[in-house]
């Protein structure tokens, strides 16, 4: 099994999100970054069938040159292979991105043969544009199910599950070569060990320059800026201290409609 897993360096969660000046970018200076959680437990998903039936795991980023580190840790726990599409750090809309990865994915299969799954993460953290991996699928004219919670690897084909509305489960059969979009939850990503890392640092990654569909032709909406959310404020009103704050308590549980 040849499989492929794409995913996105992505700010920390819990991190102060700051505005360029012009409003058109994150100011990332005072960042951290890490790959997005749908992606690393696709990560986990690749490495695991591969384990289980063997074969390789290829991982690729789009990104600027700072996006090596989420491929070494990918390397770190089994990926054998890394590709960087290498960009100058610059935005990159959902079209543009899948563009350059359908190419990408095209080039690796004409050097290293055929990847019988490409993985994707459901969405990516940051964004939250849930398009990509559905147009690499329809530009490589392959199947696609997004959202799974369970992939199950046999002669030829995948079994897909995702959880249903409502309860229960969707289970659909996808002939390979197929695409896949997995959401957290799939597994729990194991945690990076000393000798991976070591291996991990040894390994070279493949650097590509992607190229951006109609240069200096915008493909589809434009932005116009970023905005942050004005953060709502909060207030602690201190009732009172110990025994003499309990009629104040109940005076306040009857406000707010508690008591009656």
């Amino acid at each position: 099994m040849n499989i492929l897993v794409c995913v996105k360096r992505v700010p920390q969660t819990g991190g102060r999100i700051v505005l360029t000046a012009d409003g058109q970018a994150i100011d990332t200076k005072f960042l951290g970054f890490t790959v997005s959680p749908h992606e690393e437990c696709g990560v986990e998903e690749a490495v695991r069938i591969v384990e289980a039936g063997g074969g390789s795991v290829t991982v690729l980023t789009l990104g600027p040159a700072e996006a090596e580190d989420v491929l070494r840790d990918a390397l770190a726990i089994g990926a054998e292979r890394a590709v960087l599409l290498e960009t100058d750090g610059a935005e990159w809309d959902p079209v543009s991105t899948a563009h350059a990865i359908t190419e990408a994915v095209r080039a690796q299969e004409a050097s290293n043969g055929p990847f019988d799954l490409i993985v994707f993460g459901n969405e990516s953290a940051d964004t939250g544009g849930f398009q990509v991996g559905i147009r690499v699928a329809v530009a490589l004219d392959r199947p696609i199910a997004t959202g799974l919670k369970g992939l199950t690897v046999g002669t030829g084909s995948v079994v897909a599950r995702r959880e249903a509305p409502g309860g229960g489960w969707e289970t659909y059969q996808l002939s390979l070569p197929a695409v896949v979009s997995v959401k957290e939850g799939i597994n729990l990503p194991r945690y990076p060990s000393v000798p991976g890392r070591l291996r991990a640092k040894r390994k070279e990654i493949e650097r590509v320059a992607p190229v951006r569909p109609g240069a200096g032709v915008a493909v589809g909406p434009s932005k116009a800026g970023l905005r942050v959310p004005v953060e709502e404020g909060a207030a602690v009103e201190i009732l009172g201290r110990g025994a003499e704050a309990a009629p104040a308590v109940v005076d306040m549980l009857a406000r707010i409609g508690v008591l009656r």
